[in-house]
């Protein structure tokens, strides 16, 4: 995840670097459930309205909480499906809470209602995160179900009412691109507190639909309105989130940003950036799945690292036996083409390695949803076609 609204404050009231911190363990999202009442376009989950079997039942899930907490998980973000069809769900997150588990919630909305919200408000969930994938005609088409934007808004008015910290998340696509300004008018007209765009990644029937993927133009358009928005947010005194997910270049590309619009914090804000490193899947960002499948992110659904019934998650995360997590712990990431060169490789960490892998099979070959240009990130033509060749004769040898 991409803080932009904490970088911009630095830019605006730059304040002395402080020191990295290490987290005590990954944040975990966790799946609890693929059940969902919707069948959403872009779902990593491929999930459905059916039960699927296998899944954790409560006590196995109190156990797993168990050695998270001793293993030094300060986060669970419990998802789905939908984890508000889960029958358990409040007393799964009443025991997170009770165990010191910073809680989130991510859900589609539309199953908060006025018979629920007073349980939403018992847990006293950290953060409900609100998927809305366009205004009311597309967010319907996306989300399959007429009507479905109507009823996720309604969750979002019922938490905001009720005091709980409440956002916006949406997936930008080449087909709802044009709803993103809106949403940010929207998020001022319902007072919500944190916006929260994911670039599309390859993964579930986000894979099916990648022809839906903006071109790199849309990708630069829509993070420059972010930035605009989030520094006019600051200037005014607002305390709103603005934040970004499965694109790491966004923090090279603030930084571009940066040093065209306000050039005299950009060194600041590069040695902020390179603290913070880009991608940490694998590392600090994991994913437990609704039949205990370990991944090193959600958007891995498709490679699986151990599973917690026979494992804990504990012994899987540490294991680096496995190819793709001991390359991802690796502080240099062995990135191949134009990431290899890339001079802003220190802030990315190499980016999301998904797309990568569902393109080429390859783990390490350079990410496509990479929008900056040769030029902005110091490789010129004839190095790219260097480590091109180079990867292709790796491949026709290995074949």
């Amino acid at each position: 995840m991409f803080r932009i609204s904490q970088y911009m404050q630095q830019l605006v009231s730059p304040t002395e670097t402080p020191a990295p911190r290490k987290p005590t363990g990954p944040v975990v999202i966790w799946n609890l459930i693929r059940r969902c009442n919707l069948t959403c376009k872009h779902c990593y989950a491929t999930s459905a309205d059916k039960d699927f079997p296998g899944e954790l039942n409560t006590e196995k899930v109190f156990s797993v909480m168990d050695d998270l907490k001793s293993f030094g998980v300060p986060v669970l973000i419990l998802s789905g499906g939908e984890p508000l069809m889960r029958p358990d769900i409040f007393e799964i997150s009443h025991h997170a809470k009770d165990m010191g588990f910073y809680v989130g919630l991510s859900t589609n909305g539309t199953l908060i209602s006025e018979d629920n919200i007073q349980d939403i408000v018992d847990v006293g969930y950290n953060y409900v995160g609100i998927s809305i994938d366009g205004m009311r005609e597309t967010h319907d088409k996306f989300r399959r179900k007429q009507g479905s934007f109507d009823e996720a808004m309604q969750g979002i008015r019922l938490c905001h009412q009720a005091g709980i910290k409440v956002g916006l998340r949406y997936t930008l696509t080449q087909d709802n691109k044009q709803d993103f300004p809106a949403l940010l008018k929207l998020m001022d007209d319902e007072g919500i507190d944190k916006f929260y765009l994911s670039h599309l990644n390859y993964a579930g029937r986000g894979n099916k639909n990648r022809r839906d993927d903006l071109h790199h133009q849309m990708t630069r358009d829509a993070m420059d309105l972010m930035f605009e928005t989030c520094l006019a947010d600051i200037k005014a005194g607002r305390q709103r989130e603005f934040v970004t997910g499965n694109n790491d270049a966004d923090g090279a590309y603030m930084l571009l940003w940066a040093r065209k619009n306000m050039p005299e914090h950009a060194d600041h804000l590069e040695q902020l950036l390179m603290q913070w490193g880009g991608n940490s899947s694998g590392v600090n960002i994991s994913n437990i799945d609704n039949i205990g499948n370990v991944h090193p992110d959600t958007m891995w659904w498709e490679y699986t690292i151990g599973n917690i019934k026979e494992r804990p998650f504990s012994e899987i995360w540490m294991d680096t036996s496995d190819p793709l997590m001991a390359g991802l712990k690796l502080k240099e990431r062995p990135v191949e083409g134009r990431c290899a060169p890339c001079a802003y490789r220190s802030i990315c960490g190499g980016n999301t390695r998904t797309r990568a892998w569902q393109l080429t099979n390859n783990f390490w070959a350079e990410d496509p949803g990479c929008y900056l240009d040769n030029d902005e990130i110091g490789v010129d033509e004839d190095q790219q076609r260097l480590q091109l060749t180079a990867y292709s004769r790796r491949v026709c040898f290995n074949s």
